[in-house]
């Protein structure tokens, strides 16, 4: 079916020349390998990602998708094993140094910020990928995210509400020194305590806890941890993440990095980002 106009989530000629060429060069390697015996493929990569990009910022469910998209079977299919190879975690670590060279910074970052966030789960999740955020009172799983200090993704790690931010910040700090070596500081809320710090000493980089100042009262923004708040913030344009809906926590991952990839592909292009609750 020809569409009669693009869906707002679609992307643009110039994020897709950022985006096509990754793309192009799996399915062109599947083929190399043998992995994609038989006909073509039929469907346009393209449209494959405008698919799941909807998927992602409109919050539907992947039986749902608008007609005028490859079969849901198909989009999901693609989805799952571009989250298996590595592919969504590939194109936000080739955007974000785009993006950090464009405004100046070096390619790789010296430092991040590390934060979780508990969120609710919907139906479908499996009862033993849930648990229970004492502090916060919420069921459901928990998102612990390293960024580097201009909100972008480093590494990402979903569980259950019930892990601490300690065991998340022990993962976090071992993924980021082995995919960005060049990180020697960390800050932390007050959550992450001396297992953190001990185990960012052994990797080489520096944990610092910044606190809040106890004789403040009501908001106020805190240095350095404001940064992965509004990071936190910019990922809740996508409806995909008010709740998490994935069977998977790995899937749940793959849809932070396509909520990022979106988000940094349009930070790249000046394109603006409407949000979902008042376009």
């Amino acid at each position: 079916m020809t569409r009669q106009r693009p869906h707002p989530s679609d992307l643009s000629n110039a994020r897709w020349e950022l985006i096509g060429p990754t793309l192009t060069t799996w399915r062109a390697d599947r083929r190399g390998r043998g992995l994609d015996i038989g006909r073509p493929p039929e469907h346009d990569l393209r449209r494959i990602m405008d698919a799941i990009l909807h998927v992602d910022r409109t919050g539907i469910p992947w039986r749902y998708l608008p007609h005028d998209f490859p079969p849901w079977e198909t989009v999901y299919g693609y989805f799952a094993a571009w989250q298996k190879e590595g592919i969504f975690d590939r194109l936000n670590g080739l955007l974000r140094r785009l993006v950090r060279e464009a405004e100046g910074r070096d390619a790789k970052p010296s430092a991040c910020v590390l934060d979780a966030q508990s969120i609710k789960t919907s139906a479908n999740v499996p009862a033993a990928d849930q648990g229970i955020d004492a502090g916060k009172k919420i069921a459901g799983r928990k998102r612990h995210l390293g960024i580097d200090t201009l909100g972008l993704l480093l590494a990402v790690w979903v569980t259950a509400a019930s892990v601490s931010d300690n065991a998340g910040g022990i993962h976090l700090l071992s993924r980021i020194a082995t995919t960005s070596p060049r990180v020697t500081k960390a800050w932390a809320d007050t959550g992450y305590r001396t297992k953190v710090i001990d185990r960012g000493a052994r990797l080489g980089i520096d944990v610092e806890v910044v606190q809040r100042d106890p004789r403040v009262k009501g908001f106020k923004v805190i240095p350095r941890r404001w940064v992965v708040e509004r990071t936190f913030g910019w990922l809740m344009h996508h409806r995909r993440l008010a709740r998490d809906y994935e069977t998977h926590p790995r899937r749940s991952e793959a849809i932070i990095h396509v909520a990022m990839i979106d988000l940094i592909s349009r930070r790249l292009t000046r394109e603006s980002t409407p949000n979902w609750r008042n376009t």
